[in-house]
Parts: structure tokens; sequence; C-alpha cells
């Protein structure tokens, strides 16, 4: 079942009428992000919203702070939203190794990290974005040490981030198979297009190739396809147009 992540929907309050909006068009599961249960009184709201609907949240986004520092939290929060499968989505800039053992540690701490949730029955794994695959001073490519450093991680490859990062998306499905739990379906722009978008598009309506990655997705078992645009002018033309292209492919 196609998933679609909440974030692409920030912009287009409320989250009632985008739950509303996306079971209409056809979604079955949205991914949730960290602003979406911030607080007992937006958990709530989600939950509902996840009811009246009827729309699943397999996969949701958990900051790194929140995961180490708050952990009896987030399972609360996955307990609450029938959350499957949880992926740390970012690291700062400032926060960043220099080196392959510095990110071969941060892939450590990571596993860390995850060991309550995996206890729980629960997933858990990195979310990628460009720079884990730009090459470091000692040549050392920061998503390969990650998952040497966290040998049980799982990853949500965000294709779009990959190939911004200048890699070969198929290369790297094909290299890590089944570790490999869910997608963000995401598309780029042709250079010069969609500046008001930050460069990206909507799937199927971009530069991306589809139907080898998709292939190669569904080759290794990957469970969780999640339609996600940074910036949309129009959060309803991106999720319409997006859930079409994939059930072509």
């Amino acid at each position: 079942m196609p998933s679609y992540q909440l974030y692409s929907s920030r912009n287009f309050p409320t989250l009632g009428d985008t739950l509303t909006m996306l079971k209409g068009l056809g979604y079955g599961d949205v991914e949730g992000f960290g602003g979406l249960y911030a607080d007992d009184a937006k958990l709530a709201e989600m939950a509902a919203g996840l009811k009246a609907t009827g729309l699943k949240m397999p996969t949701a986004h958990f900051g790194l702070d929140m995961l180490e520092g708050d952990p009896a939290r987030v399972l609360h929060i996955a307990r609450v939203l029938g959350i499957k499968r949880i992926y740390c989505p970012h690291l700062m800039p400032e926060q960043r190794p220099k080196d392959g053992p510095g990110w071969r540690a941060f892939g450590a701490r990571l596993e860390a990290a995850g060991r309550p949730f995996k206890a729980a029955g629960i997933g858990f794994g990195w979310h990628n974005h460009d720079f884990e695959f730009v090459a470091q001073a000692d040549g050392s490519i920061p998503q390969t040490e990650i998952m040497a450093g966290g040998p049980s991680l799982e990853w949500e490859i965000d294709v779009a981030w990959v190939i911004r990062g200048g890699a070969d998306p198929v290369q790297w499905i094909r290299r890590y198979g089944p570790r490999i739990t869910a997608a963000h379906v995401k598309d780029i722009a042709p250079s010069g297009e969609n500046t008001d978008e930050d460069g990206w598009a909507d799937v199927g309506h971009g530069t991306v190739p589809w139907g080898s990655i998709m292939s190669a997705l569904h080759a290794v078992g990957c469970q969780n396809f999640v339609m996600e645009h940074d910036n949309p002018a129009d959060h309803q033309r991106f999720a319409k147009r997006s859930l079409a292209s994939v059930r072509k492919v």
C-alpha cells in the first residue's frame, strides 16, 4: 500500500483535512514526523485523525535527541499510533563526523539507540540525505560506515537524495538488499525547473528513472513506499499525481 510522508503537507493545514484528502485519493498509509506528536495534544489529534480516516502509520521519523533521551516516550507514541518501524531522519551539519571512524562510531551510536525499540518488536533504522554519499577526506563514504557501525540497522532509502549525493540508487539497493525496509519515493525536477519547489518534482514528473529503481526495491523485499516532496506548491497535486505514477510502474 503506498504511503505518504506527512512532512510534505506541513504547510497545508489542517491535519484532518490532509488525512481526509489522502484517504480520498487512495492512500492507505502515512508516515509521521516529530512535529505531529510533539506533545500530548498533537498526539491525540494524530491518533484521532488516523481513526477517523482508517489510515495506518506503519513508519515514522523521530529525532536522535528524543530517541536517545526519552525512549519511553517514543515507545508510547508508537503504541498509540500503531508504528511498526522507526527511522532516525537527519544529523545537523555541526554534528557530522569528518572521517570514516567517526561515521562508523555514529552507526554504533544509532545501533545502541535502537535497542529499546527492537526489544519491543519495532524495526529501527536510518533515513539518508545527500551528505552520506560524499567521500570524506580519508576516502570513506559515510553511508557505508554507518551501516558497518550499526550492523542490524535498517535503512529507509531516500532515492532522490541518493541521486543528489552523486550516487546510483540501484547499486546501493542491491548492496544492502533486505536491510532496506522502506523507501522515500521522491523525484527531482530537470535542472532549472521548479525552483519555487526547491528543484523537486511530483513522482513520475521529474528525472528519476523509477522503472529500474522500483524493480530493484521490489527485488530486495522493500515493504514501505513513501511518497515525499520537501516543498510542494500544491500538496494535493503532488499526492494525486505521484500516486498515479507509482501505480503505473
